[in-house]
């Protein structure tokens, strides 16, 4: 599902933000922009300092999922990886963003009584998070599998909310079950494969994840990562491979896409 992005950049204000384990989350106020979608994504950047060296050369806008959006707030959460997020990270209450968006199609919902397993990695919360909650307010529960590095990084887990029971692994061991998010991925589908799994993670997980559908004939709906430009498919920057051999643009034909679509994931 799509909703349709105003045109143009909005200056909107920082009303907060918070550490939550080895993640940032940071609020603002969008009174002016339409409510989005779960799985939709927007492109930030700061009004002040947004760039590098003694010419302050322009960082690239970032394309951030939206956590969570309601009474005109949006809340993103990201980890500190570079230049961009780590000036993002630095934003406090009275700041100001240059935000663009809702971009992008979101999540569908389940049909034929299928139920919802949603399945995440580390910063793959945020979609997740929003559709857990939007699908909890249809009365539809869903079970949460996420997958994190360690125990730090794991606290990010409390960001799904009440709308999905969730169950944990960690690389290493320190918080649930030691190992990969695909392996309770498995479990839960052994238990019970009539469901439509929603993923959203790093690359390598949801080529485990479309694997894995595909080898059981499980509907998959994978919000993918790509590094993204200008958000409107004009730069070409984020194309992927699909099965009829043509190309999609992951920033105006996904992030969400339909697993079926891709022979696989690819790795960057």
């Amino acid at each position: 599902m799509r909703v349709q992005a105003p045109f143009g950049r909005r200056r909107v204000a920082v009303t907060g933000s918070d550490d939550v384990g080895a993640y940032r989350v940071l609020h603002a106020a969008d009174l002016d922009g339409p409510a989005p979608w779960p799985g939709q994504f927007y492109m930030l950047a700061t009004v002040q300092r947004w760039g590098a060296g003694a010419d302050e050369r322009p960082y690239v806008p970032r394309a951030l999922s939206f956590l969570g959006a309601a009474e005109g707030q949006l809340s993103f959460m990201f980890e500190d990886v570079g230049p961009g997020t780590r000036r993002l990270g630095e934003l406090r209450a009275g700041d100001e963003l240059w935000l663009t968006g809702p971009l992008g199609n979101g999540f569908e919902a389940p049909q034929d009584g299928r139920r919802a397993i949603l399945a995440g990695g580390g910063v793959g919360i945020p979609p997740l998070a929003a559709w857990a909650s939007a699908l909890n307010a249809r009365g539809v529960v869903s079970a949460a599998l996420l997958g994190f590095r360690d125990a730090h990084h794991a606290e990010g887990a409390r960001l799904m909310g009440a709308g999905a029971s969730a169950e944990i692994a960690t690389d290493d061991g320190s918080v649930g079950r030691r190992g990969l998010v695909t392996t309770l991925l498995e479990s839960e589908l052994q238990r019970d494969a009539h469901a439509v799994v929603y993923a959203c993670g790093p690359p390598a997980m949801l080529e485990a994840v479309r694997a894995l559908c595909a080898a059981r004939g499980v509907p998959a709906q994978l919000a993918l990562e790509a590094g993204m430009a200008c958000g409107f498919g004009a730069c070409f920057g984020c194309v992927v491979a699909v099965s009829d051999g043509g190309y999609v643009r992951v920033c105006v034909d996904g992030p969400v896409l339909d697993a079926g679509r891709l022979e696989a994931v690819p790795s960057h």
